[in-house]
């Protein structure tokens, strides 16, 4: 059997000599700010200050095939998830067990179930997702997914910034012939063409885009990017961020259903917060959510596209013939079925049982994941077993296994605010996330593409990857055969 290529080789020869690293890494810092590549800092905010996001020097390397193979899945992966969204009975059942020991899933379950009983206020929806992927060497690094995010699928602002900045990187270095391996990226135009056809469709001139936002945003280049692409491109558009508290205290729905905040009619809502449950502080957030449910707003994502996005219903997915019932094209099920990986419940059955004894045989080859976004809630590996046996029967019914992936290690320079200058050289790996906008109600989808990507890096001993987390940095892919 051949060997498993568990390395990846870097795009330039490393290490750099030190003075040269020194200086291509200051220019580097002072480019990202520049060009937007920020963020605010968590450990000393000012609403007035922004640090470079962390970064990579220099684009890290990711298998061509693998990367084109994501891309061209994309749209099959968007249309799969529509039509998740779109089965009531599929999440009702699946949902069954996860809404009884899982709070916040079961407060957005019922406000799905609100809004059924009273009907919805709009038909469309507007699907702005991220698949996120890792190579797998022991699958000759094909891609596996690691999760589909449907709500608040961020960082394709800042990562529109990356390849630019790291061009700059490599030309400074003497490189340039290096750049065509590096993909173009309109993640950026991409998501904000979506917000933009939605608005079109919801056909009032004066309506406005309304970001929901968290109380304090630590990522707000990331957001601001989006508004002011549109205020730039479409000035007849006006976009409000708003929090869910100051919905829930200045909103209210119109003769027709039409969604007021103030004296503006929203068109369409694009959630950046209200996927955890921090983001709801009493019942006054909740009711929010459910008034933005009800209205004729197009909604990214509706309730029931939030829902899809659960981790539970991933790894229903995952089970043979369950792709069945959403793509009718037996190649795209076969191709779709190739990137899912080993996905097991823990419901309170004979199924979740033999789970439950597979985990503590073998807890090294396994991630135990809750159904949360925004990363860093995950149990790797030897400290799966205590985790599981401190879980009621019941509990662990909010939990998934899934298969660890193993990807292939590079080496690159991390670039931190505040951290060591030179920054050290380290092992990394990558997982790549590829966006994909779509738009439709529960019977057409008018609109489905695939809308750039991003690629976030972390320290290869590391188990969380989140830029925002603290523990990853963005990249970009340098294209590798």
């Amino acid at each position: 059997m051949a060997e498993h290529p568990t390395t990846l080789e870097e795009c330039i020869a490393l290490p750099l000599k030190e003075p040269e690293l020194l200086e291509v890494t200051e220019k580097a810092k002072d480019w990202a700010i520049m060009h937007g590549a920020a963020m605010r800092s968590k450990t000393n905010f000012s609403p007035d200050s922004l640090n470079f996001a962390p970064f990579l020097l220099t684009p890290s390397s990711f298998p061509r095939k693998e990367f084109e193979k994501a891309v061209a899945l994309q749209t099959i992966i968007n249309r799969l998830m529509h039509n998740v969204a779109h089965d009531e009975e599929f999440l009702t059942t699946t949902l069954a067990e996860t809404i009884k020991v899982d709070e916040f899933t079961a407060n957005l379950f019922n406000v799905y179930k609100k809004v059924l009983a009273s009907g919805f206020g709009q038909d469309l929806s507007l699907g702005i997702l991220r698949s996120d992927y890792l190579a797998h060497i022991f699958e000759g690094n094909a891609i596996k997914q690691v999760e589909i995010n449907t709500i608040a699928s961020s960082f394709g602002g800042i990562s529109t910034h990356m390849l630019p900045l790291q061009s700059f990187v490599l030309t400074e270095l003497d490189q340039p012939e290096k750049l065509k391996n590096m993909p173009d990226n309109q993640a950026l135009a991409g998501i904000c063409g979506g917000m933009i056809r939605a608005w079109e469709i919801y056909n009032n001139p004066k309506a406005v885009i309304m970001f929901i936002v968290e109380d304090v945003t630590y990522n707000i280049c990331d957001q601001r990017f989006h508004e002011f692409y549109i205020r730039e491109k479409y000035p007849h558009i006006k976009v409000i961020r708003r929090t869910l508290t100051e919905v829930h205290d200045t909103g209210k729905l119109g003769l027709a259903k039409e969604l007021l905040i103030g004296d503006l009619e929203v068109a369409v809502i694009y959630f950046r917060a209200g996927y955890e449950p921090g983001h709801y502080h009493s019942h006054n957030e909740w009711d929010a959510r459910y008034l933005m449910e009800s209205s004729t707003a197009i909604k990214c994502p509706s309730i029931h596209y939030h829902l899809a996005g659960t981790k539970k219903v991933q790894q229903a997915l995952a089970q043979p013939e369950m792709l069945e019932r959403f793509i009718s094209d037996p190649e795209e099920i076969k191709a779709i079925g190739k990137i899912f990986t080993g996905l097991y419940s823990l419901d309170d059955n004979d199924v979740g049982n033999k789970t439950f004894e597979m985990a503590l045989k073998e807890p090294e080859r396994f991630v135990l994941k809750p159904q949360r976004e925004g990363g860093g809630n995950n149990v790797y590996g030897l400290d799966i077993p205590d985790a599981l046996r401190k879980m009621s029967r019941v509990e662990r019914s909010a939990w998934i296994l899934m298969d660890l992936i193993k990807p292939p290690i590079s080496k690159g320079y991390m670039v931190r605010p505040g951290g060591t200058m030179p920054p050290p050289l380290v092992e990394v790996v990558s997982e790549l996330g590829i966006f994909g906008v779509v738009i439709g109600d529960v019977d057409n989808i008018i609109c489905n593409y695939q809308a750039g990507h991003m690629l976030r890096t972390k320290v290869a001993t590391a188990n969380e990857g989140g830029v925002a987390a603290g523990l990853g940095a963005l990249d970009s892919p340098y294209l590798v055969d």
